[in-house]
């Protein structure tokens, strides 16, 4: 018998896939506690509808990375920290701080977790950033350190 999955089940499949299963084992397990549903001509449809919205949402997500990463390419961003003497900052400047001076000048929003600098930013000067936007898709930035007036 052909069922659509609606959860992941150890060693039938994951949550949406089309497998073949017996008869008993749909009858008196998969469908008594609501882990899958016979594949009919609806749940065919709807199965069909949930591969294609995944598919534009991947999409959308693809070419609002590509935007991000050609207004991003580049570009660099002014950072204001204290500092002491010999050029050396109090603290560090975090990827937290570069996000939302991104956000700020750039008005695109970018998780902090995507952004890899080189070491830790410690002392005034022009570093570079990596931005990974999307699998395949990155940015490169820079940073300017400057003492706060």
């Amino acid at each position: 018998m052909k069922v659509v999955l609606l959860q992941d089940i150890k060693g039938t499949g994951k949550k949406g896939e089309l497998v073949s299963v017996s008869d008993g084992y749909a009858r008196n397990f998969l469908f008594p506690r609501k882990l899958a549903k016979e594949a009919n001509a609806q749940a065919m449809n709807e199965l069909k509808n949930a591969e294609a919205a995944k598919a534009h949402k991947i999409e959308v997500e693809k070419a609002n990375a590509k935007d991000a990463a050609e207004k991003l390419e580049g570009k660099s961003i002014k950072l204001y920290a204290k500092g002491g003497q010999g050029g050396r900052l109090f603290g560090s400047v975090t990827a937290k701080e570069i996000a939302e001076e991104i956000k700020k000048v750039y008005h695109i929003d970018i998780d902090k977790r995507k952004i890899e600098i080189d070491g830790d930013i410690k002392a005034f000067g022009t570093y570079e950033c990596q931005i990974k936007l999307y699998t395949g898709i990155s940015a490169k930035i820079y940073a300017v350190v400057s003492e706060a007036e």
